[in-house]
């Protein structure tokens, strides 16, 4: 525990160095770890296969573990993209002279040293580092065993860079995916500033509930779409199919539809695309019977309670029948994660009143909740979507991760 908490220490030491380099500096790094990546990415490749050796096919996890070349080459974009962002550091958001003469400024600054703890997900290694040394800060690593071989081949890649430039290593500090790092990073108070957590529900609520060090929440994503009565066939089917199916095990694709009692009749074409990706339906009594001789019969079960309020992170999804746009925004209510959550209407009175009143990060009309990304969002990658409301909420990339201070120019003032 000494040697971990030595580490940390120097992780402190570093996160002051790289946020005396230039932004120019910063950015010239990330382009050159980027390009290190991308030209390892067979290695790479090679690692992870090691991982997924170890994985079911079958678990929802497997998807965000794996790593293919041109996942590595998106990767390395992002980072690149993250590089030529504008600088978050040195910003002032707030200027005045008080009444005494003293000149305030309001200025953005780095946090110090992040620490982010995730699951399978290595991606997540390269966007987490990226982001933090761009915003001037340190970053301590605890990914999960499931992508042990991945983060280790990860982290070596981008380490000769940041010793090269005489930076050190601890700049990065990959942490034992054992749950007794976890613990000690947890306790890190004056080490760490503050632990961002990436993963299940179970995941979060154990960091929350167990962590001295300050945590800013990801949540997962319990994510509901709303089709109303003036909504649009077309769009509907589209949305629908791109929520779902795009990659079913992340966290803002489709759990619950939520469809208008009045347009039952068109469910069956709403959802028909669903069928050439095998998606599971678990309809309440009203949706079932709209379905059942439309929908293959493997494929459709009636709702018990239990379908509503899951994150199923797989090729599932239940229905809820509603009556209005009322009765919509109270099933929300009920079982959302406040993450994401969509309206498809032509009435844009409903679809105003829908935006104003549901309580989430991110919310839309008449568009796909697989939008809610960071880089989607032209922020470069992010770090994780927040689903609190105290210091950042929804995609978090650059300013989010900066905190600040302010800045009291005076000519001698003292206080009565």
């Amino acid at each position: 525990m000494t040697d971990i908490y030595s580490r940390l220490r120097k992780a402190q030491a570093a996160s002051a160095a790289i946020a005396q380099l230039s932004d120019a500096e910063r950015a010239a790094i990330i382009l050159e770890m980027a390009d290190r990546v991308e030209d390892s990415a067979s290695a790479l490749v090679q690692e992870n296969k090691r991982d997924l050796e170890r994985m079911d096919t079958s678990n929802p996890k497997y998807d965000r573990l794996m790593l293919t070349e041109s996942r590595i080459t998106s990767i390395a974009h992002d980072m690149r993209s993250v590089a030529r962002l504008p600088s978050p550091l040195g910003i002032v958001s707030e200027e005045k002279v008080l009444a005494n003469g003293i000149a305030l400024k309001k200025i953005s600054v780095p946090m110090g040293v992040i620490g982010i703890i995730y699951e399978a997900r290595p991606n997540v290694t390269l966007d987490a580092l990226a982001l933090c040394f761009k915003a001037g800060s340190a970053c301590v690593l605890k990914g999960g065993s499931d992508a042990q071989f991945s983060n280790i081949a990860l982290e070596e890649t981008v380490r000769s860079v940041l010793t090269a430039h005489g930076l050190p290593e601890e700049a990065l500090v990959l942490m034992p995916p054992d749950r007794e790092s976890t613990t000690q990073i947890l306790n890190a108070v004056g080490l760490i500033d503050v632990i961002i957590p990436r993963g299940s529900q179970g995941l979060i609520d154990f960091v929350r509930q167990n962590s001295r060090v300050p945590v800013i929440e990801t949540g997962a994503g319990i994510v509901h779409t709303y089709f109303d009565a003036s909504g649009n066939l077309e769009k509907g089917s589209a949305i629908i199919f791109n929520a779902k199916t795009r990659r079913v095990s992340v966290c803002n694709a489709l759990d619950t539809l939520l469809v208008h009692k009045d347009r039952l009749a068109d469910l069956p074409r709403l959802v028909e695309k669903l069928i050439s990706k095998n998606v599971q339906i678990f309809a309440d009594s009203q949706a079932f019977e709209s379905l059942v001789r439309h929908y293959p019969e493997t494929l459709l079960a009636q709702a018990e309670e239990k379908h509503f309020g899951t994150e199923f992170l797989d090729y599932k999804m239940s229905i809820k029948t509603v009556s209005g746009l009322k009765s919509a925004l109270e099933h929300i209510a009920t079982y959302s994660s406040k993450h994401s959550e969509a309206i498809i209407a032509e009435d844009e009175a409903v679809c105003d009143e829908f935006l104003r009143r549901v309580d989430a990060a991110v919310v839309y009309a008449n568009a796909s909740t697989a939008f809610t990304d960071g880089g989607q969002f032209e922020m470069g990658a992010e770090i994780g979507i927040s689903t609190q409301k105290l210091h950042a909420r929804g995609p978090m990339a650059l300013r989010e991760i900066t905190s600040y201070k302010w800045i009291a120019r005076g000519n001698g003032q003292v206080r009565d």
